[in-house]
């Protein structure tokens, strides 16, 4: 998608030469990619505190998938997955 989007500015850019309205419009084209582009990456809270929220959140299942697949310790993070489980449920 974003090689279409270059080409179609290069394209706009070759026509600028014949009218320079053309420049314009591939100026915005590209203003436009960049933007997206730049938007793209990040991710969106829904509020104040959520992404913090949602980080934490992560950070426990990736550390309770290590755990889990660890054959170190498994009998004591299971007992500690157990205790967790209790504290929520």
């Amino acid at each position: 998608m974003f090689v279409l989007l270059l080409i179609a500015a290069l394209i706009l850019f070759g026509f600028g030469f014949l009218n320079p309205l053309w420049w314009l419009a591939a100026a915005v084209l590209i203003h436009s990619v960049t933007r997206h582009g730049h938007d793209r990456g990040r991710a969106r809270g829904r509020g104040g505190g959520s992404d913090y929220g949602e980080y934490r959140d992560r950070r426990e299942r990736q550390d309770r998938w290590g755990r889990r697949y660890s054959r170190q310790h498994r009998a004591r993070w299971r007992r500690e997955d157990r205790r967790d489980r209790e504290r929520r449920g």
